[in-house]
């Protein structure tokens, strides 16, 4: 039984660790071709059944990938297979913030022409209600540090986080 329990305890601490480095790839990647591309092959092996929120960075590096390639054919298949995936993991884990953070950033920054912009507001909303109650440090300044920069949010909606 202590065995057993030393393990999960690993697994966890493992996987926390894999998921600090993924997001720190992930804020990266937007600005760096090998960041991505380091992001899109560390992620290979998840979807939205195995983890949903690995999957949705997966699907977020994807996305971004198509910024990346020359080709117009490759980039719209990057962005579709990335699309597509992430509103698997969303439907698989739809209370979670971190995919609709995902979301609402790959919408945001996604060109009008793409049509990938049905779920901003909602996510928005969804956001600016449970961001104060997550307890993951780096999650939540990530999260709130996009928010301000964000031109889809209100002067009183960034206010929100300059006061705390």
């Amino acid at each position: 039984m202590v065995i057993i329990l030393f393990l999960l305890n690993a697994s966890a601490r493992a996987e926390e660790s894999l998921l600090s480095q993924v997001r720190s790839l992930f804020l990266l990647s937007g600005k760096s071709e090998s960041s991505c591309a380091k992001l899109n092959s560390m992620l290979e092996q998840f979807n939205e059944t195995n983890n949903p929120v690995l999957g949705a960075y997966k699907a977020s590096a994807s996305m971004m990938m198509a910024g990346y390639v020359f080709n117009p054919v490759s980039k719209l298949s990057y962005f579709n297979k990335g699309k597509d995936l992430l509103e698997k993991c969303i439907n698989s884990d739809s209370i979670n913030i971190e995919l609709h953070y995902l979301r609402f950033a790959m919408q945001a920054e996604a060109p009008s022409f793409l049509g990938y912009k049905d779920f901003i507001s909602a996510d928005k909303k969804f956001i600016l209600e449970k961001v104060d109650s997550v307890k993951d440090n780096q999650l939540r300044e990530m999260i709130v540090s996009y928010l301000i920069k964000s031109p889809l949010l209100t002067e009183n909606e960034k206010n929100k986080f300059n006061h705390e």
